[in-house]
């Protein structure tokens, strides 16, 4: 759809490994993300490549309802939100209003931010706060597919303390108590992808 528009070039990767990898290679004027995306979510993504370039436009590119993640979203950095289901013209419109530098919100989303007032409370962990690393985030990815810490230090070549110290680690930084929580919470600041659910 992009394409079509010969003022555009594309770069397609499939995991936000890759996007990182190959924005250090080459220079991009737009980013744009899909919000569920394996390994790193989409959230967390953006958040990693407005930190590496706080200039970096990134549009987020999704299927789902955004209106609960709307404050993690624009906390994050991204220059605004398209839905997959808008025509190649509004895509390429999207694309050209956040180059300029312009936000790009579906005004279904600002009617219904207008109702309901989309707030963060005070005692939550905001997606600023938390900075969880590779490997923090393979175990929060596993935990949420159920396995059990036994299982899990297998898996990752460790031993069962060494897997608890982690997951306390995790716990304390999501600022939760229990599997059940910190899964909950990694969920809503986007560190795992929806798709675990």
């Amino acid at each position: 759809m992009i394409e079509q528009d010969n003022d555009m070039k594309v770069s397609v990767v499939m995991s936000a490994i890759e996007a990182l990898e190959l924005v250090q290679q080459e220079q991009f004027d737009l980013i744009l993300c899909d919000l569920n995306m394996p390994g790193i979510s989409g959230l967390e993504l953006t958040k990693r490549l407005i930190q590496q370039d706080p200039d970096r436009k990134v549009l987020i590119y999704t299927g789902y309802e955004i209106g609960s993640h709307f404050n993690l979203l624009i906390e994050s950095g991204a220059s605004g939100f398209i839905s997959k289901t808008v025509s190649r013209e509004q895509l390429q419109n999207a694309i050209r209003c956040a180059i300029r530098g312009d936000a790009v919100v579906p005004i279904a989303l600002l009617k219904q931010l207008r109702r309901h007032e989309v707030t963060i409370g005070r005692s939550e962990v905001s997606v600023e706060d938390v900075s969880i690393t590779e490997r923090e985030q393979t175990i929060l990815h596993e935990v949420a597919t159920g396995i059990s810490n036994k299982d899990l230090a297998i898996k990752l070549h460790a031993s069962q303390r060494n897997v608890e110290y982690q997951l306390s680690r995790i716990f304390d930084k999501l600022n939760v108590r229990s599997r059940s929580e910190a899964i909950r919470e990694a969920r809503r600041l986007g560190l795992i992808s929806l798709e675990v659910f």
